[in-house]
């Protein structure tokens, strides 16, 4: 399974450096991202740290709410970085759905623009767009998960017709599973089927209690996938560092025994 959270994954555990980083070249890797607000925020700026510093690509970010400053997990975890270097990443901050949408579908305008498109497009917080009577209903969410695959599939298009058919265009974006309030315990299942339709990498942050550190689950969702999913340990180190550590051997064979008793009792 190659996704660019895998790229971001190894970029920071312990003994890696950036020069074997390479964006994966499989097509159908857009990303739905699931858990923790500020664990999922950290690492979607981590993401676009990784594609705009180390592989030298264009990133769009949308998102609700501006960043004053640098989060401090990414600060702390990628010494010496400033606003600076982020130059090929571009922040959009949009307040309501419509607005999203309208700038998600202004990007097929770069087809007569010779500015390079981005190659990264992320999408934070997309419940934050679907507050009141949107909270509960597919329709909007199945509408902006289209409009985004298509677009990325458009603008890969365009850099695969400038750069000799290397460029490729992903989309990842974060949503909140448990919609709080919601009328339907069935709703939250029905949203996230629908954007696995269109987004083929799932990546669920599951906490471990009062530890700072996460599981992490990366899936495949395309229905005829044979890849098997990855696990990862994400640790909040002192000072503010995110340390990412692959899940392998007897480790994994406790975890998976864990999630099939949690399982289990969450059936009776």
């Amino acid at each position: 399974m190659a996704d660019i959270l895998g790229v971001v994954f190894r970029r920071f555990a312990p003994g890696t450096g950036t020069s074997d980083l390479v964006f994966p070249s499989r097509v159908e890797g857009n990303t739905l991202v699931l858990g923790d607000v500020n664990i999922r925020r950290s690492v979607l700026f981590l993401s676009a740290v990784t594609a705009a510093s180390d592989l030298g690509l264009k990133v769009l970010f949308f998102t609700q709410t501006p960043f004053q400053s640098l989060p401090v997990s990414v600060r702390d975890s990628v010494p010496g970085l400033k606003l600076d270097s982020l130059k090929n990443v571009k922040f959009v901050y949009v307040k309501t759905l419509e607005e999203l949408v309208e700038d998600v579908a202004s990007l097929h305008e770069l087809a007569s623009d010779a500015a390079s498109p981005p190659s990264l497009i992320i999408v934070d917080g997309l419940e934050r767009y679907l507050q009141g009577p949107l909270q509960d209903d597919p329709g909007p969410v199945a509408r902006v998960a289209a409009l985004l695959h298509d677009t990325a599939a458009f603008l890969t298009q365009i850099l695969q017709n400038r750069a000799d058919g290397q460029g490729l265009c992903r989309v990842m974006l974060s949503f909140q599973s448990e919609c709080e309030g919601s009328r339907d315990s069935e709703v939250p299942d029905l949203l996230l089927s629908v954007l696995d339709r269109y987004l083929q990498v799932r990546c669920t942050f599951e906490e471990m209690a009062g530890q700072n550190e996460w599981q992490v689950y990366l899936s495949d969702t395309s229905p005829s996938s044979a890849h098997q999913g990855q696990q990862w340990h994400v640790g909040l180190q002192a000072g503010g560092v995110l340390e990412f550590r692959p899940v392998i051997g007897e480790e994994q064979q406790i975890l998976d025994q864990r999630d099939k008793s949690k399982q289990g009792n969450e059936s009776k």
